[in-house]
């Protein structure tokens, strides 16, 4: 969860921005509604304006999940959820601003439809949204080796590993019955999780790379020290 909540910030942070403009237009126009003239036709025409762009982003958010046009991993659940967040904001604010009847034949049963499909696609795109951070900053990660700890494992039998940047060192057999005969230097530690390391050479490539899952406990020795 704690490696995972980056990916939180910027969704967060959208959606609250989203709220707090959508709180603030509420209140504008719940300042317009009761006024005459100019203000609160203005308000009625940016409703009916606002709901105009519901039908075109709903045909562009199923063309994306189609593939039918790219719009990346979270095209889909914004156009869609966006166009139907839309739709439920300018309907309120047209009632708010103009009087009109509320709610018609239906209309509580495809506000709430509305709103779980919304949520739906909140949920989606916050999904895409990390995949797409994993993704970026795993190829960050490619790059910058020298930022994870540099790792000396030392074990009693030899792993065979053969890999290019990572030294093998049979240890000198001080005492009788020494417990660990083998050095391995050149390793860097990619993730520590569930009792294992999860270690990778210090020149990993993406075409190359190799990886080595060693447990957390007392068959092994390991040293660490900084990148």
């Amino acid at each position: 969860m704690l490696r995972s909540s980056p990916a939180l910030y910027v969704p967060a942070g959208v959606a609250l921005g989203g709220a707090l403009a959508g709180a603030l237009g509420y209140h504008l126009v719940t300042r317009a509604a009761g006024g005459r003239g100019d203000a609160a036709r203005t308000v009625r025409r940016v409703c009916l304006a606002v709901t105009a762009l519901v039908v075109p982003l709903l045909v562009l958010g199923f063309l994306a999940g189609f593939e039918v046009i790219d719009a990346g991993p979270m095209g889909t659940p914004l156009l869609i959820g966006g166009a139907l967040l839309l739709g439920v904001l300018a309907r309120l604010m047209y009632v708010r601003g103009t009087g009109a009847d509320h709610p018609l034949t239906g209309e509580r049963a495809a506000l709430g439809i509305s709103v779980a499909i919304t949520v739906l696609c909140s949920f989606w795109a916050v999904d895409g949204y990390a995949q797409q951070k994993g993704t970026a900053d795993a190829e960050d990660l490619a790059h910058h080796l020298y930022r994870r700890p540099a790792v000396v494992v030392d074990t009693s039998e030899r792993l065979h590993l053969g890999w290019a940047g990572v030294r093998e060192t049979l240890l000198p057999d001080v005492e009788q019955g020494a417990r660990f005969r083998y050095r391995y230097e050149g390793l860097r530690l990619l993730a520590h999780s569930g009792g294992r390391m999860f270690l990778i050479p210090r020149d990993w490539t993406w075409e190359t790379g190799n990886g080595l899952i060693v447990p957390f406990d007392a068959t092994v020795r390991v040293a660490f020290h900084p990148g």
